[in-house]
């Protein structure tokens, strides 16, 4: 069962106009989606993108509405998205990061340390990139690197040497093939804090999906398809979602990005941005008891200020 996390609190951080136009970048189960509906009147347009066929699909089947234009699409590919439907600019965007809950919960798609599955990891089917080719053919060095870089795990190096040592005598084709390799490259206390495979998974997954360089791309089009006064809402799931849209967010409010060693502003900069929720909104205990999945949770949402002026790249991302 699809269960939406911080339903209420998307709602009334995105719906600003009972008869605008927004944006769900990531429909799912859609269950974001469908409360949206309920507040819609006729004349508001929803478009909703999923880059998974599949979930897209039953997605259309459950939620049939004049209202919505269903489109199998990527995120990173927003700008041209609107365009090709003919929208110029939206009042609302909503971006529910991570793996949804219907990926999760079907085994053969390979996301789940608990089952037995090929080792697949894509969320666009259509895609060539599966975690096999990752683990079974990248040198152990940039196996490593991946793990350290999007699992934040420790023993990055310990599980990249067992894997290719693995890998040298048999291919490793499935999920618990490679969680018991995995479990034997780290310490035995290590193993009693948290799933051991759980950050490696997270990390192929990121990697198979490409989803941080996604969600840098999507962020400035989605700033720019927004009307003044537009809600840019944004779900993440671990630290280095949460750092990104964070630090996206704090540069384009920003009114002047000198040095800070400027005795005057030269920059003539304008924020873009106001920040809403200067905390990232987190589920309540009720919410994290219902469904464990809310746990780890957080929304940041801005709003889109008129004027503002358009910055570089390194002064974007605050490097």
């Amino acid at each position: 069962m699809h269960i939406p996390v911080l339903l209420d609190e998307v709602i009334a951080s995105l719906l600003i106009d009972q008869q605008g136009s927004y944006v769900d970048c990531t429909l799912g189960g859609g269950g974001h989606l469908e409360r949206l509906l309920e507040h819609l009147k006729a004349g508001a347009r929803v478009l909703a993108i999923d880059k998974d066929v599949a979930i897209l699909e039953q997605s259309r089947q459950r939620l049939q509405s004049p209202n919505i234009t269903f489109v199998h699409g990527d995120f990173r590919d927003l700008k041209e998205i609107l365009k090709q439907e003919g929208i110029l600019e939206v009042d609302g965007i909503l971006l529910d990061l991570g793996v949804s809950s219907f990926q999760l919960d079907m085994p053969e798609r390979g996301f789940s340390f608990h089952e037995d599955a090929d080792l697949d990891m894509r969320m666009n089917q259509e895609q060539d990139l599966k975690a096999w080719e990752i683990i079974n053919r990248y040198p152990e060095k940039e196996i490593a690197q991946i793990l350290f870089d999007f699992g934040e795990e420790r023993y990055s190096r310990r599980i990249a040497v067992a894997i290719t040592k693995y890998r040298k005598t048999e291919s490793i084709d499935s999920t618990l093939q490679l969680v018991e390799i995995i479990k034997a490259a780290v310490p035995a206390a290590y193993r009693r804090e948290k799933h051991p495979a759980r950050k490696s998974f997270q990390a192929l997954r990121i990697a198979v999906n490409s989803e941080l360089e996604a969600l840098r791309e999507v962020l400035p089009q989605a700033l720019e398809a927004l009307n003044v006064g537009g809600r840019l809402c944004v779900i993440t799931f671990h630290s280095l979602e949460d750092r990104l849209v964070k630090e996206f967010m704090k540069n384009r409010a920003k009114d002047c990005i000198c040095p800070s060693q400027s005795p005057i502003c030269t920059c003539g900069h304008q924020a873009e941005l106001k920040i809403i929720s200067r905390k990232p909104i987190v589920a309540s205990k009720e919410e994290c008891e219902a469904n464990p999945r809310a746990r780890s949770a957080k929304l940041r949402v801005a709003e889109k200020l008129s004027g503002g002026t358009t910055i570089g790249k390194e002064e974007l991302w605050g490097t």
